[in-house]
């Protein structure tokens, strides 16, 4: 048998000298194993396949952010100008309907008794003549015609169409006579008479405007016939008193 020693018993080769500048410390080697989440050099990360989260980007990953919500005063602030803007918005739409619809006047005196009386309200509206023409027996607002006469802190008048542009008016045994036809008045007081009115023709565009209250009336028999431009609109509703509310 040979004395030559067996591969197995044969010394290793010594180790080759650290490169200058390492101080004699070498790198282990670098080995993949299951837990880590690199891929080994030269290999590629197969499709579809989940890889552990890393734990440092976690903790710095951006989070989503909400505004904060609003508080008790942001809530009030917002209800409060709410409110402001529809009290405007309702004070500036009955200045409108006021100045170009529909207006409230007040009775001041009893020249209309007995179908208004002092103290009562009624309502006007001012686009019916806009509409239609004045008819006879509309009750009418007009402005205060400047031979009225009458008290000057008072600006309008509410009168009764009795006659119309172009006809005959006049008086006569305590009537009123339209065209030689004595005028039918059913919602005067019984017993009322007419007087004062001298046989005269209306101005065109012109009508002839008194007072229910024939005696206590101070009408066209005053100041003539009114022009159509003093007319304010037609009194159609009476609204006040409660117990009185009906159409004119």
């Amino acid at each position: 048998m040979s004395d030559a020693p067996s591969p197995e018993d044969r010394p290793s080769p010594p180790a080759p000298p650290p490169p200058p500048g390492h101080g004699g410390w070498t790198a282990p080697a670098w080995t993949p194993t299951e837990t880590d989440p690199r891929p080994e050099p030269g290999t590629a990360t197969e499709p579809g396949t989940a890889r552990e989260p890393d734990p440092v980007a976690a903790e710095w990953a951006p989070t989503e952010t909400k505004p904060p919500a609003p508080g008790r005063h942001g809530s009030a602030l917002r209800s409060a100008v709410e409110w402001v803007a529809i009290v405007v918005a309702a004070l500036v739409a009955a200045l409108v309907i006021k100045a170009f619809v529909i207006q409230a006047f007040y009775i001041p005196s009893g020249s209309m008794e007995p179908t208004l009386k002092v103290g009562d309200r009624v309502l006007v509206n001012k686009l019916a003549y806009h509409a239609h023409p004045i008819h006879r027996g509309d009750i009418v607002v007009f402005k205060r015609p400047k031979l009225e006469g009458g008290a000057p802190t008072i600006k309008d008048l509410i009168k009764r169409v009795i006659g119309l542009p172009g006809e005959t008016v006049e008086s006569s045994q305590g009537q009123v006579v339209i065209n030689g036809q004595v005028l039918h008045e059913p919602y005067l007081s019984t017993g009322t008479t007419t007087t004062g009115i001298e046989r005269q023709t209306i101005p065109p565009g012109q009508y002839w405007v008194m007072g229910d209250n024939r005696s206590n009336s101070r009408d066209s028999r005053f100041f003539h016939a009114i022009p159509k431009s003093l007319v304010v609109g037609r009194a159609f509703v009476l609204v006040w008193p409660l117990s009185s509310l009906q159409f004119l």
